[in-house]
């Protein structure tokens, strides 16, 4: 079973590109995020006729998630972080899908930092930490996978010291990160590849991509019933090269 996370930057404007990576690797479960486009405007007749059913959090011009399941529709089971009702931003989605409990997410960028933006992420972070333990606790097979916008490590990024005062890599934000993992939920790709520099991000600008200028805040973190099976992680970094493509790279797992 293959589930991946991708940030399409743009469903609608990335569809031939999410259309041609669904047709080439055949994920099981998607996780997408960063529509950029409000419920009405979801190409859900496209993704149907690829074999998908699909549930959606959409929101014009900004943020949007949603959770694909090919042949089959995934059973809606949140819609939204709880912890703050006045936070009206389409960032977090959760669902039953084929023996398991998916929550995709799209945590702030959290830029300029300081300033309230950092303020939100943070707050954002300790939601979803809470909402984590609580899946723990349940003892389910959940996985909660998307763009964290947080480079855990060193590793995790091109050049570390350029990125210091960065709200995807200040010390608060990885700590929360660390705090989240440290519940007991195992950082899928870094847990098979430990000492391997992999992105799965490439900015648009200063010929990143060529020269392999990345970050790695794509992440799939699994808890303990769904770890075990843990058999395989990567990324699909070509498809970053394909034309119109995101700015992201498909992040993938198979669990045998």
């Amino acid at each position: 079973m293959k589930i991946a996370t991708y940030n399409v930057n743009g469903v609608n404007g990335r569809l031939l590109v999410l259309l041609r990576w669904l047709a080439e690797e055949a994920p099981d479960v998607v996780c997408l995020q960063e529509l950029k486009a409000p419920d009405e405007r979801f190409p859900i007749k496209a993704i149907e006729e690829a074999g998908y059913g699909a549930i959606w959090h959409g929101q014009k011009s900004w943020n949007g998630v949603a959770i694909l399941a090919r042949g089959a529709t995934p059973v809606e089971t949140r819609r939204g972080l709880p912890g703050d009702p006045e936070d009206q931003h389409s960032r977090y989605l959760e669902a039953a899908v084929q023996g398991l409990i998916i929550g995709c997410l799209y945590l702030p960028n959290g830029n300029p930092a300081p300033g309230p933006k950092f303020e939100y992420k943070l707050r954002w972070f300790e939601r979803l930490t809470a909402h984590a333990q609580g899946l723990l606790d349940s003892k389910l097979p959940v996985i909660l996978a998307g763009d964290y916008n947080v480079m855990p490590t060193d590793l995790d990024v091109y050049k570390p010291e350029r990125w210091q005062d960065d709200a995807l890599f200040r010390p608060e934000v990885r700590a929360a990160f660390h705090g989240l993992v440290g519940q007991g939920w195992t950082d899928a790709l870094r847990t098979l590849h430990p000492g391997e520099r992999i992105f799965t991000f490439w900015d648009y600008f200063r010929n990143a991509y060529a020269r392999d200028a990345g970050l790695r805040i794509d992440h799939l973190l699994l808890a303990p019933a769904v770890a075990s099976s843990l058999a395989d992680a990567g990324v699909h970094r070509h498809v970053r090269g394909w034309d119109k493509s995101s700015d992201h790279a498909p992040t993938w797992i198979r669990l045998e």
